[in-house]
C-alpha cells in the first residue's frame, strides 16, 4: 500500500452523485450543486470501504514535498487549466450536451502557461509525451514553493529551506487526543502530500492566528484519524454530522487498503461548512520546535514546550 494521504488526483465520493440546480454551498460562482444519493459508489465497495481507515478531510490547499534541484521541496498545488475562449467553447458543449463526454482539446493551444518548473501530479495521463486534462478541462499538478515568489508566500512561511525542516501539525505519539507542531525534516515528508492550514487559507476555518500574528502549518494527509467514524451509510454519516462533536469536520477521506481514496464532503449532505467550531481547532496542541532561523520558526521556538488546550488559542508572539 502507498504511503497514507497520496492525494494527487481529485478523489470520488464515497455515494454515486446528482446535480441539483441551485447555487452551489460550496462555490459562490456555480449556479449548481454536487450532492450525493443514498447509493453507495460501486467503486467504493470495490475497494472494500467497510474496512478502510477513516480520516479528517482537511479544508486548507493541498501541498507535495519532492525532490527539486536534488533537494527534497514544498511544492504548491497548481492545476493547468483552460483559457477563456477554451473554457467558452467548453460551457457551451457542455449546456448543448449536458455532458462532458466528446469534448476535445487542444493540449497545444487551449491552455493557460504554466512556470517551467510546473509537473503534472501522478496519473495524470500522457498523449504524445504531453500531459492531458481530465474530463472538465484541468490538469492537476505542482510548481516548486519558492521564498521569492510573493504568491506562495504563506506555503514559503512553514519551510526553511536552510534547516531542510518543514512545520507540521500532527498527533503526538502515544496520545491520540493531543496534538503537536513540530519541525520536521523534508526528508521524512518526502512523496507526501499534505495540507497548508492557517490565518490566510481559506478564509481560516480552524480561526488560526490572526492578522499581526498569522499562524500557518502543514498537516500530513491521513494524519488525523476520525475516532468511531459512523458506517458508510447515508442517513448514519447525516446524523453524525450534524449531531456528533466529532462530526464537526469538513468531511472524511477513507483510505482504503490498496491505496484508494474516496471521501464525503458536508456539501454533498447538504449541510453547511464551517458550522459552529471545528473539532480539531478544540484538540488540545503543544509547541515542540526548537530555533531555526527563517520563516515563522522563531515565533514557534519561543513557545517551544507550552501546551495549549485548544488548538486556536495558539498565539504567536510580536
Amino acid at each position: 500500500m502507498r504511503r497514507l494521504g497520496s492525494v494527487q488526483q481529485k478523489i470520488p465520493c464515497v455515494f454515486l452523485t446528482g446535480v441539483k440546480e441551485e447555487p452551489s454551498r460550496k462555490r459562490d460562482c456555480q449556479s449548481f450543486q454536487v450532492v450525493a444519493t443514498e447509493t453507495v459508489n460501486p467503486l467504493a465497495l470495490e475497494v472494500s470501504i467497510h474496512s478502510a481507515l477513516a480520516t479528517e478531510k482537511l479544508d486548507g490547499t493541498c501541498c507535495y514535498v519532492t525532490l527539486y534541484q536534488g533537494e527534497p521541496h514544498l511544492w504548491a498545488r497548481l492545476d493547468r487549466k483552460p483559457n477563456k475562449q477554451a473554457e467558452k467553447r467548453f460551457k457551451r458543449h457542455q449546456r448543448a450536451q449536458q455532458s462532458c463526454e466528446d469534448f476535445t482539446w487542444n493540449v497545444e493551444e487551449d491552455f493557460k502557461s504554466v512556470p517551467e518548473s510546473w509537473i503534472p501530479a501522478h496519473r495524470v495521463k500522457h498523449h504524445n509525451g504531453r500531459p492531458m486534462p481530465d474530463e472538465h478541462g484541468h490538469t492537476p499538478g505542482w510548481v516548486p514553493v519558492e521564498k521569492s515568489n510573493k504568491q506562495y508566500c504563506w506555503h514559503a512561511s512553514v519551510v526553511d529551506y536552510e534547516a531542510r525542516a518543514a512545520l507540521v501539525l500532527r498527533p503526538c505519539t502515544g496520545d491520540e487526543n493531543m496534538l503537536e507542531i513540530t519541525a520536521v525534516p523534508l526528508a521524512d515528508l518526502q512523496e507526501q502530500t499534505l495540507e497548508l492550514i492557517g490565518t490566510n487559507v481559506n478564509a481560516n476555518p480552524y480561526k488560526l492566528g490572526n492578522k499581526k500574528q498569522p499562524v500557518h502549518c502543514l498537516v500530513p494527509h491521513g494524519s488525523i484519524a476520525v475516532r468511531k467514524p459512523p458506517p458508510v451509510d447515508f442517513q448514519q454519516l447525516l446524523c453524525w454530522f450534524q449531531e456528533s462533536s466529532e462530526g464537526q469536520v469538513e468531511g472524511i477521506v477513507w483510505h482504503c487498503r490498496d491505496g484508494t481514496l474516496v471521501k464525503v464532503h458536508r456539501h454533498h449532505l447538504g449541510l453547511k461548512w464551517p458550522d459552529g467550531d471545528p473539532c480539531l481547532s478544540n484538540r488540545p496542541v503543544v509547541i515542540r520546535v526548537e530555533e531555526h532561523t527563517n520563516g515563522f520558526f522563531p515565533s514557534f521556538s519561543i513557545l517551544h514546550g507550552r501546551s495549549f488546550s485548544r488548538l486556536q488559542d495558539v498565539q504567536l508572539e510580536p
